[in-house]
């Protein structure tokens, strides 16, 4: 990795950035007015460049000959390079010379579309390339904020190890990543070969997170192509090696980090997490219908927070309600995964960065996530058996 030098500057970047030809090799991408705002933070320069939108596809070198010549930059550790074909001000809509018009050639006769091959099954993950090493990609989300979703994810994530699977945690949450809290790791992952990251490693999982790359008091004021690249980047770019299950945590709602992983990695399904009033029970459903329409098996719904336990007298509360998590999933044709209680125990621990699964494993809460954890890898087996039982078995005679 590069030596951290302090004064990386916005201007060293951008004189940096003229020496890179803009399309058909007219200016520069900053004279064109293609870059967006400098983000620098801890060695790492984060930016987009805007381009047509009809030519966004055939920019893809030109998004890496400037990532190219930001990295070689003495003192920077990284780049984050995004294209985005959507305008802003201050010269971003200055239009970008196009191409000469071709010279007309003769119409040649119109290609045959490819027929698909006749075993090829119908699934959620067709046409979307896997990650090198990991079996399966998990995503736990939610429809708001505020559930214990990160919490459960990671919970999940050690209950998954402790039955006797390879795990590693995806923090997905660009904006407000937990990862280095929960699991209380610190400091900034290493590099292999100055090409990859190489993980962060605590409690036997593997761990990738934006919080390991910014300080955490550091805003990510990012739109969404550079939330997209970032993504992308801490997924295919991080030397995972052989893991059974890559647990992604995501951030809540349904916008640009659940899209990008949705449409672009295979997941092998989703977990909805939800407490059990009526308002969550409305954003969950929210969450797990976007999964549903981009052709992601969900899980099943785990309902946290489901009822509080007195220490003193052990009585029950069910101080925001009861089972609504357990009605919603059976209304809506999915499995129940779990209940996990209100209990002091869990938060204490989870912001010590001892999660309860590691820290109190003969605990009845660890014991619930655990079974959770099973009956989250019992739906992914299922699905992936419905997924081989719908390739056809042709037999030559």
């Amino acid at each position: 990795m590069p030596a951290v030098q302090e004064n990386v500057t916005k201007e060293i970047v951008i004189e940096r950035l003229k020496t890179v030809n803009g399309p058909d090799f007219t200016g520069n991408i900053v004279d064109l007015g293609m870059v967006s705002e400098i983000f620098i933070a801890d060695a790492k320069v984060f930016f987009s460049i805007t381009v047509p939108a009809a030519r966004a596809q055939e920019m893809e070198p030109l998004r890496a000959a400037a990532e190219r010549v930001v990295k070689a930059i003495p003192g920077v550790a990284g780049a984050v390079v995004a294209l985005t074909a959507e305008k802003k001000g201050g010269g971003m809509e200055a239009p970008v010379p196009q191409r000469p018009a071709p010279r007309p050639v003769p119409p040649a006769a119109p290609a045959a579309a490819p027929r698909p091959a006749p075993h090829a099954p119908a699934s959620h993950s067709q046409g979307k390339r896997g990650v090198p090493g990991i079996e399966a990609i998990i995503a736990v989300a939610s429809g708001k904020g505020g559930v214990g979703k990160s919490t459960t994810a990671v919970n999940i994530a050690l209950g998954l190890a402790a039955n006797g699977l390879r795990v590693g945690v995806l923090d997905a949450d660009i904006y407000g990543p937990s990862m280095p809290r929960l699991l209380n790791i610190h400091g900034r992952p290493q590099t292999v070969d100055g090409k990859v990251l190489r993980p962060m490693e605590n409690y036997g999982l593997k761990v990738m997170s934006m919080g390991f790359l910014v300080d955490e008091e550091t805003p990510m004021i990012w739109r969404g192509p550079m939330v997209m690249s970032a993504l992308t980047q801490m997924l295919r770019e991080v030397e995972w090696g052989p893991l059974d299950v890559l647990v992604v945590d995501m951030p809540p709602g349904t916008g640009d980090a659940q899209l990008t992983m949705a449409q672009q990695v295979p997941l092998a399904g989703a977990v909805i997490v939800s407490t059990p009033q009526d308002l969550a029970l409305i954003d969950a459903r929210k969450g797990l219908n976007m999964f549903r329409k981009v052709d992601v098996p969900v899980l099943g719904i785990v309902e946290n927070m489901s009822y509080f336990l007195a220490p003193d007298t052990g009585k029950r509360y069910d101080i925001f309600g009861h089972g609504g998590a357990r009605r919603e999933a059976e209304r809506l044709g999915v499995s129940f995964l779990g209940e996990v209680p209100l209990e002091m125990g869990i938060r204490e621990s989870s912001d010590a960065g001892t999660p309860v699964v590691v820290s109190k494993p003969d605990s009845a809460e660890a014991k619930i996530y655990r079974d959770i954890a099973a009956n989250v890898w019992g739906r992914v087996k299922e699905e992936r058996g419905a997924a081989e039982a719908a390739v056809p078995n042709i037999v030559f005679e």
